[in-house]
């Protein structure tokens, strides 16, 4: 463990991960098992988590795969 105010745990709970996606923990789960989602760690026999870092660049693939936004040019207009 570290004492710096900034540490940010690398494992993320169903419910961070289901907020953090505006996904529900069902979806997700199921997304996982399909490869749509990163699959999480088994830490027990009933809880599990998703590596934070895994789920921030699935959501920055999403961003960067959604298309260029239109709304600029009509605003001016």
């Amino acid at each position: 463990m570290t004492n710096d105010a900034t540490f940010v745990p690398r494992l993320m709970s169903p419910k961070e991960a289901a907020a953090a996606t505006s996904l529900s923990r069902p979806l997700l789960t199921l997304m996982a098992k399909e490869g749509q989602f990163p699959k999480p760690v088994k830490l027990g026999i009933k809880r599990i988590a998703f590596v934070r870092e895994e789920v921030e660049a699935w959501i920055d693939q999403r961003i960067d795969a959604r298309p260029a936004n239109d709304n600029a040019a009509t605003k001016a207009a």
